[in-house]
């Protein structure tokens, strides 16, 4: 019994030829993928065609090199090619243009797996943007206030360390005071005390002593008046309160000597006089 070409005999009956219609099916894929890659270009890039011209696309899967992949007898090919389209059909849409050529295009939920991943995460932030805006402008506000709130945190720490610094610097320059028989200054300048306990970069933020002086002004330890020094008009801050209340750590390095941290340990404590002030530089009188 013969059959004709794409069948083979079976007992009385001709089936089809299952090289070729596995050769069929393996045209069909890549035709398929040829169609839908194109399409995904188109789409993402804005590269081609959408319709992509049957006859061209069959031109670019050369004949040859499908036969030569795939392993195609050239008797068979123009069989499988056949079956190849009529698969394609119903899987790609089709329509005819204006010169009656038949056109393919991959349909939207099948082109949807040739794209890259950069062309789907640029849609899907295209078709997201209205709920991302507002999104991301909210973590934007939150990181702010946050970064707000801990430099706010951060300069009341350090206004708080710099007031207790002062209060027991200013205490101790009394008690040396109060020690040297009253000969020694129990004022301090206050710019000149700013500029020892301040760090450089501090300096340039002139919100930070001005809490601390608010501080000061506060506490009714502590008195502020203007003296002159030099020969100009300065702002000194004294301690006014008798009997100093140094913590114990502070007591002990001072000793009972009465020596203080503000002046060398090998040199003792001497009265200071207004002279003594007018001689020194500024960032003398704090050591």
């Amino acid at each position: 019994m013969e059959c004709v070409k794409g069948y083979r005999a079976r007992g009385r009956f001709c089936v089809e030829d299952g090289d070729v219609v596995e050769k069929a099916g393996k045209i069909s894929e890549l035709i398929v993928n040829f169609v839908c890659e194109a399409n995904a270009r188109s789409v993402c890039d804005g590269v081609g065609a959408l319709w992509v011209n049957e006859v061209d696309m069959l031109n670019n899967l050369d004949k040859t090199r499908l036969m030569d992949s795939l392993g195609i007898e050239d008797s068979l090919f123009p069989l499988a090619k056949q079956k190849a389209l009529q698969s394609i059909y119903n899987i790609l849409e089709t329509r005819r243009n204006f010169k009656r050529v038949q056109e393919l295009k991959c349909p939207d939920l099948l082109v949807k797996r040739y794209k890259s991943y950069a062309c789907r995460m640029r849609e899907w932030l295209s078709e997201h943007v209205s709920v991302l805006m507002p999104v991301f402008a909210a973590l934007v506000g939150c990181t702010l206030v946050l970064q707000k709130l801990r430099r706010r945190r951060l300069l009341a720490a350090r206004v708080e360390e710099l007031y207790q610094q002062v209060c027991e610097t200013l205490e101790e320059i009394a008690m040396i005071s109060r020690n040297s028989d009253g000969h020694g200054e129990p004022w301090v300048v206050a710019s000149w005390l700013r500029d020892h306990l301040l760090l450089p970069k501090e300096r340039k933020n002139p919100e930070l002593w001005k809490m601390v002086e608010e501080l000061v002004q506060e506490d009714s330890r502590l008195d502020r008046y203007p003296k002159l020094v030099k020969g100009e008009a300065k702002v000194v801050w004294e301690w006014q309160v008798e009997g100093g209340s140094l913590s114990s750590s502070r007591k002990k390095k001072k000793g009972v000597d009465g020596k203080s941290k503000l002046f060398p340990e090998e040199t003792p404590p001497r009265a200071v006089s207004d002279q003594d002030y007018s001689e020194r530089k500024p960032s003398e009188s704090l050591h």
